[in-house]
């Protein structure tokens, strides 16, 4: 039933918890999406591209600790982006 909403939500405040406490890389920027069942880590690709490589590589770690940090508190946990047009 599109819009029902029965207060059942994935993202817990251990889950939020877990989130911030791992530092995140200047400039660059993620959304967590609760989904109900699974969680969403939307990563914004205009703050992505202009990071040097050296700091590219610590944004991608970052995100694989923020995903392992999810998914350890028990969350269903997908990685997406919007592509840049």
């Amino acid at each position: 039933m599109a819009g029902f909403d029965n207060g059942v939500k994935m993202y817990t405040h251990n889950m939020r918890r877990a989130f911030h406490n791992i530092p995140s890389p200047s400039n660059f920027k993620i959304a967590i999406i609760d989904n109900e069942h699974f969680l969403t880590i939307k990563l914004d690709e205009r703050s992505f591209l202009p990071l040097t490589h050296d700091e590219k590589i610590e944004a991608v770690k970052y995100v694989a600790l923020v995903k392992k940090a999810l998914e350890m508190e028990g969350a269903v946990v997908i990685v997406t982006r919007e592509p840049l047009k």
